[in-house]
């Protein structure tokens, strides 16, 4: 009997814990010694750095926190004269406005499923790490002739290992829902040219129940709607798990997904 309450203390402490730290921005440094993901090849960050140093005017669409873009910046041989961020979650313009504005980077609010409120032809480079959708004549339109969208994005089935024990099995069409074909097909229909599309599966560990709740808090489209109240018996299942078996295991996707616009 002791034993059960010590297991249910330590369940209830755990799960406040992960309900209860801040959710803006992509800073995942939280997560040290509770959760791992290993990272793509590529580099996304140190690449946009590279990048930025030979544009002039950049567009970072769905910045977050800024912090992706604010590392790359600190890193570029040379900045760009005009930056620009876009943002729609009020929380994260706020934190994004903070942390960019002393790099000189305009962020502005701006709904992701809008039209972004820029001139065409606007930018030479267009970034984005992990867009929720990639609007593709949006993008067209602002990229000058030969511009280029530099991006990394989730793909298809990511982490739904961890998705589907909460939700049980998806839908084929749910797990290919960001594939890079078909990204690929609709960045080619709205006439950018793809020059680079590179994808990797990548290893995710949770080990402890307090990660598990503060990333589904953080990355809400993974269980829409999610709350520790809905979901406890799958959240008490799982800790039981990673008790008896060790750190649960999922699998993210990513894609590097390099275009260029269409020369007038």
């Amino acid at each position: 009997m002791a034993k059960t309450r010590d297991r249910h203390r330590a369940f209830e402490g755990l799960v406040a814990e992960g309900a209860s730290v801040p959710t803006e921005g992509w800073d995942f440094s939280w997560f040290e010694g509770r959760a791992t993901e290993a990272r793509p090849s590529w580099g996304y960050a140190t690449s946009m750095a590279g990048r930025l140093a030979g544009a002039h005017a950049v567009l970072d669409v769905q910045t977050g926190g800024g912090e992706v873009l604010d590392f790359a910046l600190a890193r570029a041989p040379r900045r760009p004269p005009l930056t620009v961020a876009t943002e729609g979650w009020p929380p994260n313009v706020a934190k994004a406005t903070a942390l960019l504005r002393p790099r000189g980077v305009a962020v502005v609010a701006a709904p992701e499923d809008a039209p972004l409120p820029f001139a065409d032809g606007a930018f030479d480079l267009v970034v984005s790490r992990h867009p929720v959708r990639p609007h593709w004549n949006e993008i067209v339109r602002v990229l000058r002739p030969g511009g280029t969208y530099f991006a990394q994005h989730v793909g298809p089935g990511s982490a739904f290992e961890l998705v589907e024990h909460f939700l049980g099995p998806q839908p084929e069409e749910a797990r290919d829902a960001r594939h890079p074909d078909r990204e690929r097909a609709a960045a080619e229909a709205a006439g950018l040219e793809v020059v680079d599309l590179r994808a990797e599966r990548l290893r995710m560990e949770f080990h402890d129940i307090a990660a598990v709740v503060h990333f589904l808090r953080k990355v809400v489209w993974m269980v829409p709607g999610f709350t520790v109240e809905a979901y406890e018996p799958q959240l008490r299942a799982l800790h039981r798990r990673i008790e008896a078996e060790g750190p649960f295991v999922a699998h993210s996707t990513r894609h590097l997904f390099e275009a260029r616009a269409p020369h007038a």
